[in-house]
């Protein structure tokens, strides 16, 4: 028997675990979910006969399409993170493609990513000092850097492109003349092995899950544009310093309570001008990945991927690595859908329905009712629907990246956690 029992006092209470009660998955369960999810799409494949879920190809033009709408969400993980809503980094994007153009037409594909960099960190200056130093609401002022972006870029390009030796190179009021190629590079002997697994029984019968392992993993080591690098190890940078160093620290504790940052010593003015121009950044070097991935400039080359990025980061939530997983997903669908056309994107459908249905039953094991129900209903339309048809119409194809991305933000919504200055106006010196 205790000694707090002997003498009647209460036991202490136990202190609630830092992570709010969720544990946090280790190595080995992420490990095994990852050969699960594998597994999965490998039985999919096999089952609806969609070479194209886990092709080489599949996987590199996922991952093309994926790295600029992860850029731009990291840019709005940056701002946000610092307290400031970036809906600008569509307007920011636009000025990565259009200064990526111009500079890299004249002087290679390495110096219009550097422009484009440069552009978007202007875009991103100008959103600052419209909401940190003069106070204007955040929605407002990025709406606006999107519409002046659009406006600018449209009219630099009729200067800049439709006149002299840029006309004479192919150059319109529109487009810009052809950039050239950045180099790719192929891991030596492993993407050689990794083919010839894959591509063993293709045009017979493809080996279960090992073919399909090959191919996703080739997808990763063959002709990968050295641009996909960079980002990779830009999501990884973040994560270091924004939670691993002080700068990071104190850069989030903006975001957080920055009254109590400014009583520490914290310059708030300071850390968000330089979150929000890291933050433009980024999305403009998501936009010159636009320019190099198809070697010219073109208007309206964005489509709306700074806006999708900002959903990639709300729905990883406000984390380097899921805001990472969010841009796969829209890249892999997106270009399913480019490949494969209607009959791709029908075989998704199952895998689809499969995942609903196992996220109903873990919401109700979780006790999360209304939530399993409405995942289970969802999950019997897509067997239905896969099940009654052969094919899926050409409006369904190309709306399916943004259905996608919709449903999951939707999912997984109830499990956000917003930084708790986010969108507020601040004044140095205030005392609540």
């Amino acid at each position: 028997m205790s000694i707090a029992t002997r003498t009647g006092a209460a036991a202490p209470a136990k202190r609630p675990p830092k992570d709010g009660g969720k544990r946090r998955l280790g190595m080995p369960q992420i490990l095994l979910l990852v050969a699960g999810g594998l597994l999965l799409l490998s039985a999919v494949r096999a089952i609806t006969d969609t070479t194209n879920l886990t092709a080489s190809a599949q996987i590199g033009g996922a991952l093309a399409l994926a790295v600029p709408i992860g850029l731009a969400g990291l840019g709005g993980l940056w701002a946000e993170r610092s307290g400031v809503i970036n809906i600008g980094l569509e307007g920011m994007m636009i000025l990565g493609t259009f200064f990526a153009g111009w500079i890299g037409w004249q002087h290679g594909p390495w110096a219009g990513a550097l422009a484009g960099v440069i552009g978007g960190a202007l875009g991103g200056l100008v959103h600052a000092m419209a909401t940190v130093t003069f106070g204007v609401d955040h929605i407002v002022s990025g709406v606006a850097i999107n519409i002046l972006a659009l406006g600018t870029t449209q009219y630099m390009a009729k200067i800049f492109f439709a006149d002299g030796d840029a006309l004479s190179a192919g150059g319109t009021d529109k487009q810009s003349p052809q950039v050239d190629d950045m180099h790719t590079f192929s891991v030596p002997w492993l993407s050689d092995w990794l083919g010839d697994l894959e591509e063993e029984g293709i045009g017979g019968k493809r080996r279960f899950f090992i073919s399909d392992v090959a191919g996703i993993l080739r997808g990763f080591t063959e002709d990968v544009s050295y641009l996909i690098l960079i980002a990779a190890l830009l999501f990884v940078l973040t994560y270091y310093v924004l939670w691993r160093s002080a700068f990071g620290l104190r850069l989030r504790s903006c975001g957080e309570n920055p009254v109590a940052a400014e009583s520490l010593g914290v310059n708030v003015y300071l850390y968000k001008y330089a979150a929000l121009a890291i933050s433009g950044a980024l999305a403009g070097l998501g936009g010159a990945f636009l320019v190099t991935f198809t070697h010219i400039y073109l208007e309206g080359q964005t489509g709306g991927r700074g806006y999708i990025g900002l959903a990639s980061m709300i729905f990883g939530n406000w984390r380097p690595g899921g805001t990472a997983m969010a841009a796969g997903l829209f890249g892999f669908t997106d270009s399913l859908q480019l490949r494969g056309g209607g009959e791709a994107v029908h075989g998704l459908f199952l895998l689809l329905a499969v995942l609903l249905a196992v996220y109903a039953v873990w919401k109700y094991v979780r006790g999360g009712v209304r939530a399993a129900i409405a995942a289970g209903v969802a999950a019997v339309l897509l067997g239905v629907l896969y099940a009654t048809t052969d094919t899926v119409p050409r409006e369904v194809v190309e709306a399916t990246p943004y259905v996608t991305t919709l449903v999951v933000l939707a999912v997984f919504a109830q499990r956000l956690r917003v930084p708790k200055w986010i969108g507020k106006r601040y004044r140095r010196g205030e005392s609540t």
